[in-house]
């Protein structure tokens, strides 16, 4: 009898990563062996348990996904990872594959499909969700400069434009200037617009490291 494929999970929902743990555990060939439930535990937990095949979320606290994939895969490479996430957008399967993902998936995937998956994945193949590979395919890279990305962070949480220049430590004018810019890239006619559409394409994957932790929230 082969070894079972030992399985990292990382969500920040107890609920989520308890059902996830239950359902992996049904099969007899698949071995949970650890849980986390923060982006900055995922490497450490890795390290202590050597899993084969890790399962992390995109949006934790500590560490998003997508940093956390590139932050394991540094210190354990023999590790291979499966983004599912709830947030099925294109940007955020391209930036997962490029920190080092074999697979993402969307957290309503079949049971029997996911366990599929990290097998698959286990077994050195790529498992990708096909509508969501078409959609990365037609929408693109993402048209917006980190400073762009950094704006519409802070502005997508409310506040006045003052608010924006202070959390990220530009001047007004330059705030403006980045939310014209964005606004004409995303064709969008307001900056809620130009939120809402980079949001949508997984453009503005949440990331405080240029960002004030005075600011607004």
């Amino acid at each position: 009898m082969s070894t079972p494929v030992r399985v990292l999970l990382a969500d920040d929902q107890a609920l989520v990563r308890g059902a996830l743990a239950a359902l992996l555990d049904l099969e007899s060939d698949l071995d949970v062996v650890a849980q986390v439930g923060r982006g900055d535990e995922v490497a450490a937990a890795a390290l202590a348990h050597r899993p084969d095949v890790a399962l992390i979320d995109v949006e934790m606290p500590g560490l998003d996904g997508i940093a956390a994939t590139s932050a394991l895969r540094k210190v354990l490479p023999s590790c291979r990872v499966l983004v599912v996430t709830t947030f099925g957008r294109p940007g955020y399967l391209r930036r997962a594959m490029e920190a080092g993902a074999s697979g993402f998936l969307v957290k309503d995937t079949p049971s029997a499909q996911l366990a599929d998956a990290v097998r698959r994945i286990a077994a050195g193949l790529r498992v990708v969700d096909p509508a969501l590979a078409v959609e990365s395919l037609i929408v693109g890279d993402s048209p917006l400069t980190e400073r762009e990305q950094d704006v519409l962070r802070v502005a997508s949480c409310g506040g006045t434009v003052a608010d924006v220049a202070r959390a990220t430590h530009l001047t007004e004018g330059t705030v403006r200037n980045y939310l014209s810019s964005a606004m004409g890239k995303t064709c969008a006619r307001t900056r809620t617009d130009a939120v809402l559409i980079a949001s949508r394409n997984g453009w503005l994957l949440s990331d405080t490291s240029t960002v004030d932790a005075t600011g607004p929230r």
